[in-house]
């Protein structure tokens, strides 16, 4: 095939539907890649894939592009299918690229090299799916939906998650705005003792067969008694009531956490790793 024709018919637009998100190549990796279906609903975002469904490229303006890339493909391909998309969009800035590890290694080096820049490791995270909930036994308090008044308690919550997760100072005040979005959503959970809020967990998106949680959070004070593992589960045990497969991302640095996913009922789906780009000419 000539480079002409690979570079005129390489790739298309893909969006929420599309078939390459239901076919077996990549449904045989949606776990780890799942972020993908959230991106393509979007009509701002760049959505493409190659023609062959082998490929799928997308990036919201701003954030890391999601790269997915079947295992199938060979080296040679993936090098021509990489090479051709940095050519095809000149004009692409990308702050970083998220993928299976090797994959999302080997666009960035291209990728750098093509722009003359560096790249570095971010982050690595483990994917996780959740086909059979275990409940914790002997956990005390319940679970209930976040409301309105919740504000000021989930923004506190928000800051500690960034610090803890991120390890990104950020002040109560900036986070209001998201925890009224979350809350407005009717997708944040809460674990309650005594009218206390002691954890936190969201239900970030929906897809056609998984559904995806995130922000789970418990202050230091109230750790290490099974809070988190307690309203991970029961926010698992309602997505299972609707058909729906739970999954999330954790980053692989923070044992605690991925433990207590294992704890109730979790499963590891497969590694993604951040790579970020810094905006140095390289001599």
């Amino acid at each position: 095939m000539s480079g002409k024709l690979l570079k005129s018919g390489m790739f298309e637009t893909v969006g929420a539907g599309d078939r390459v998100l239901h076919g077996k190549l990549f449904m045989a990796e949606e776990v780890p890649n799942n972020l993908l279906h959230l991106i393509c609903e979007s009509n701002d975002a760049l959505r493409l894939k190659s023609v062959d469904d082998t490929m799928i490229f997308a990036q919201t303006k701003g954030f890391n592009a999601w790269l997915w890339l079947a295992k199938e493909v060979t080296k040679s391909r993936r090098e021509v299918l990489f090479r051709q998309l940095i050519d095809d969009h000149p004009a692409l800035d990308l702050p970083g690229v998220t993928g299976e590890p090797w994959t999302a290694e080997y666009f960035a080096q291209m990728y750098s090299e093509a722009r003359r820049i560096h790249y570095e490791s971010y982050m690595v995270m483990e994917s996780y799916y959740c086909p059979e909930v275990k409940k914790p036994i002997g956990v005390i308090g319940e679970m209930r939906r976040a409301w309105q008044q919740d504000v000021d308690v989930v923004a506190d919550f928000l800051v500690g998650f960034s610090q803890w997760a991120f390890e990104v100072e950020v002040t109560k005040e900036s986070q209001i705005p998201a925890a009224e979005r979350m809350i407005g959503t009717g997708n944040l959970y809460l674990w309650c003792v005594d009218d206390h809020t002691v954890s936190m967990a969201n239900i970030a998106h929906r897809s056609p067969r998984h559904a995806r949680i995130n922000s789970v959070y418990t202050p230091v004070a109230h750790r290490k008694k099974g809070y988190a593992s307690a309203v991970v589960a029961e926010v698992c045990s309602l997505l299972r009531s609707e058909n729906l497969v739970p999954m999330l991302y954790a980053d692989l640095k923070n044992p605690d956490s991925n433990k207590v996913y294992r704890s109730v009922g979790f499963i590891e789906g497969g590694k993604i790793a951040d790579f970020k780009f810094k905006d140095t000419w390289i001599n």
